[in-house]
């Protein structure tokens, strides 16, 4: 079949749908209508669709973990210890590396040397091994909706199972879910294959459930610029409405600059909508969420508070739907489930202090959320010329031609030619725009904003910028200045 932005027809779905199903012996427990049925029969307040409609009503800021060990049982504890010790308004079910991998015979292995050893052996829940059951198990044991998390680029199959079970969100994507996870893998094979995961939400949506859709924000996580994780947010959305989805939560993953965050979720909802509406996707509600400092961590965890409790001053001044909550021992591995539910607990406490306050609408915001929506539209728009008004096809041809660039990606299919670097007030701008489709005043823009920070530093503006400020944080700094 060849690639385009087009609703796959039932045929086309069911066709392939056998061969998924095949590929591992807990496809055959998946049943669809059974499961249709099933979803009827959860909760509103267990579903994150309904939680995430209801946060958007209110203004409120849900918070979320990131969570996954090997074993049922074990997970379930971990679970309810995050929601009852820590507060988590959402769940996660955080998925192992073999399974991301499609390497269900190593997540197996795993499994069974957790129960010989007593401890989890794998970094997170082999959804697909433990089949549609033990899912059930796992979201019927919390208070909370349950979302599917993990980096996979082929999630047919994890997507199936998840759903079945009784997880009521995904998140992932064909670009968020291979340029920053994949080398060797093409962009038209994982845009396919998430056409897949997105037109299963869609036939739940057809029947009346409604499956929460979440593209990856931070990508990388190191030095994204505001517009490239906006324009493959948008890109992201337009794929899953075309066949189906109906509640997209898009993301961002925080930089630092309190003024340049808060511009970015509130760009990213603004221009989600309005390409969405172009399209004619009039019937979709969008969502946000902030994802807490994604680089490094300062080993110190009075240090690595710090840094939780901005970006929660972040989420709630963004005013972002949901916040991802990082742990104080992000620097030192694995967190324990009590330095989950800390960072779970510092999160709330901010966000509930600032719950009324609002972010001035200044100038300075104002320009923020103005450089990115005119770069942000840039590079969507350059994308559908590419692909004669085809997402899918554009989007193939955008990263081929460098159009869309994410910084440190391991993927092939990217270019790797765009570098980022903090100005000297610690927001992120491009030192090299490599193949943007960026005019004279945007590019004139960054190259001021940058000029700046080498006068303050007394040094040329150069590569060594990037290097300092990617260790940063961890030496407990923003901006990575020289001498310190």
């Amino acid at each position: 079949m060849q690639l385009s932005n087009k609703k796959w027809s039932e045929q086309e779905f069911f066709e392939e749908r056998k061969e998924v199903l095949a590929s591992w012996p807990t496809g055959a427990d998946v049943d669809l209508d059974e499961a249709i049925a099933y979803h009827k029969t959860i909760a509103p307040t267990k579903r994150f669709a309904y939680k995430l409609n209801e946060s958007l009503k209110n203004g409120t800021t849900l918070i979320q973990p990131r969570a996954g060990v090997a074993l049922v049982d074990a997970h379930i504890e971990l679970l309810r210890f995050l929601e009852e010790e820590g507060g988590a308004d959402l769940l996660p079910t955080t998925i192992d590396s073999y399974t991301r991998l499609n390497r269900y015979k190593d997540a197996q292995h795993g499994v069974e040397e957790s129960q010989a050893q007593g401890k989890s052996m794998l970094n997170g829940f082999p959804a697909v091994n433990h089949g549609v059951k033990n899912c059930r198990k796992v979201t019927e044991s919390v208070k909370n909706p349950v979302q599917v998390r993990h980096g996979t680029p082929d999630a047919r199959l994890l997507c199936e199972v998840g759903l079945a079970g009784g997880f009521t969100s995904f998140e992932g994507g064909g670009i968020s879910y291979n340029v920053p996870y994949a080398k060797n893998i093409s962009m038209e094979k994982t845009i396919r294959t998430w056409q897949y995961v997105d037109r299963l939400t869609g036939i739940y949506e057809e029947r009346g459930i409604s499956i929460n859709r979440e593209p990856f924000g931070p990508l990388t996580g190191t030095l994204v610029p505001p517009s490239i994780s906006s324009a493959v947010a948008v890109i992201e959305a337009l794929l899953a409405a075309e066949q189906g989805a109906k509640n997209i939560t898009v993301g961002y993953g925080q930089c630092g600059n309190l003024v340049q965050d808060v511009a970015a979720i509130q760009s990213v909802k603004l221009l989600t909508e309005e390409y969405l509406e172009k399209f004619g996707y009039r019937d979709c509600v969008i969502s946000t969420v902030l994802h807490q400092w994604m680089g490094g961590f300062p080993a110190d965890e009075a240090k690595a508070f710090g840094v939780i409790c901005w970006g929660s001053a972040v989420a709630a001044l963004a005013k972002a739907t949901k916040v991802i909550v990082k742990t104080p021992h992000e620097a030192l591995g694995v967190p324990t489930k009590e330095a989950n539910a800390a960072g779970l607990r510092a999160t709330k406490q901010v966000i509930s202090m600032l719950a009324d306050q609002k972010m001035a609408r200044d100038s300075a915001l104002e320009e923020e959320i103005d450089m990115i929506n005119r770069e942000t539209r840039a590079i969507l728009d350059r994308t559908l010329e590419l692909g004669d008004g085809d997402m899918a096809v554009g989007t193939v041809r955008a990263f081929e031609a460098g159009v869309i660039d994410v910084p440190f990606a391991p993927s092939r299919c990217n270019a790797g030619k765009m570098l980022p670097a903090r100005d000297n007030m610690g927001a992120v701008r491009f030192l090299n725009s490599g193949n943007l489709p960026f005019n004279a005043d945007i590019l004139k823009f960054h190259e001021n904003k940058l000029k700046q920070r080498g006068e303050s530093e007394k040094r040329e503006v150069s590569f060594q910028m990037v290097v300092d400020d990617i260790y940063a944080i961890s030496k407990g700094q923003l901006v990575g200045r020289p001498g310190k």
